[in-house]
């Protein structure tokens, strides 16, 4: 452990990935009880383009894709709540049409494949301090809001018509998760990738799920359980010279499981009881 602190780039990834990992699984709870978990995948697609635009023309890629994220999760958005389109076939269309165009320009200009590899896949050696300066205060960012509006953001997140009803501006605050999730996937995706970074979304709340049922501590449980599973990934990562995103969902599997195995048992022995 002492060892691998010892490199700069571990102590940027470990920064940043704590971070994320924290907003990722917040965000991941109202999403995932939503019925709105696959927004992450959506948008990471839409990131990546974006990524892959900013490369070809030597621009700054996370202050380029940040907005155009954003701007992505308000037309998504839109799109649904017009009944246009469903979640889902809302999410396909923005997911596919983005990659299909991040692809069609990487075609155009060779001589970028290592960076493109590194917002598919991720990479800890592709985070430098700049990136470290403007995750760690978006994040922070994201925390802070999150907090602030926590009350709004769980009434929105339960029982919508009610929020509603009520007064609670429900779709501001359906608007506030999806930019703050657009937000965390693009801060996430220079470490994790594009085509994984969803997982950091859902594995954790799932996980959390199978044994919590208050609101409360299924987001304690999913904020321990993500930050675990990236540092537990992240020292596999650094032991077998293993891709730190990969790492880190497979410690997410596993945890899952053992949460699932310990909700089978509590079921078995409330039966017996």
């Amino acid at each position: 452990m002492l060892e691998m602190l010892s490199y700069p780039f571990i102590i940027r990834a470990l920064v940043v990935g704590t971070l994320v990992s924290l907003c990722s699984s917040l965000l991941g709870v109202n999403l995932v009880l939503k019925r709105y978990s696959m927004i992450g995948d959506g948008l990471s697609h839409v990131a990546f383009s974006a990524m892959a635009v900013a490369t070809v023309m030597n621009w700054a890629p996370l202050s380029v894709a940040i907005p155009v994220v954003v701007a992505a999760a308000f037309l998504l958005l839109r799109l649904s709540s017009g009944g246009r389109l469903s979640g889902d076939s809302a999410i396909a269309l923005l997911s596919t049409g983005a990659l299909a165009v991040g692809i069609f320009i990487i075609s155009m200009k060779s001589g970028v494949n290592t960076d493109i590899n590194n917002y598919m896949f991720g990479s800890v050696l592709a985070i430098n301090k700049s990136d470290v300066t403007l995750s760690v205060v978006l994040s922070l960012a994201v925390l802070a809001l999150y907090v602030l509006f926590y009350n709004k953001i769980f009434a929105v997140t339960f029982d919508e018509p009610f929020a509603k009803a009520t007064g609670i501006r429900a779709d501001f605050y359906n608007m506030l998760i999806a930019v703050l999730t657009a937000v965390t996937i693009v801060l996430g995706m220079r470490m994790i990738g594009a085509l994984l970074i969803s997982s950091l979304i859902i594995f954790p709340a799932m996980s959390s799920m199978r044994l919590f049922k208050c609101f409360r501590n299924v987001v304690i449980c999913s904020a321990a359980i993500s930050v675990f599973c990236f540092l537990s990934g992240l020292m596999v990562s650094y032991e077998y010279s293993a891709p730190t995103g990969a790492s880190v969902v497979i410690i997410n599997i596993a945890v899952f499981a053992v949460f699932c195995a310990a909700d089978f048992i509590r079921g078995k022995i409330g039966k017996t009881a």
